[in-house]
C-alpha cells in the first residue's frame, strides 16, 4: 500500500465502483427491463447516457461533491 502504483490503481477502481453503484441506485441497472441481449445493449447503452448527463448537469451547475466519510480508526488517529 505504500507504493505509488498502488494508488493509482485503486483511484481508478474506486471510480469504476462509483459509477456502478450510481448506475444501480438510480437507473436499477441491476435488473434488465428486457430479453434479448441487442435490447440489454441498448439498455446498458442508454444507462450510461443518462449517467454522464447527470454528471455533465451537476457539473455545470456547480455543485460541490459529496465528502466521503472518514472511518472511526482515521478519526481516532487525527485526534
Amino acid at each position: 500500500m505504500n507504493d505509488e502504483d498502488f494508488w493509482l490503481r485503486y483511484r481508478e477502481r474506486s471510480g469504476i465502483e462509483g459509477t456502478i453503484s450510481q448506475a444501480v441506485r438510480t437507473c436499477g441497472a441491476r435488473i434488465s427491463r428486457y430479453i434479448g441481449s441487442k435490447k440489454m445493449a441498448l439498455q446498458n447503452t442508454l444507462i450510461g447516457l443518462a449517467i454522464n448527463v447527470t454528471r455533465l448537469g451537476v457539473w455545470l451547475s456547480g455543485t460541490p461533491l459529496a465528502k466521503t466519510r472518514k472511518s472511526k480508526l482515521e478519526t481516532l488517529s487525527a485526534a
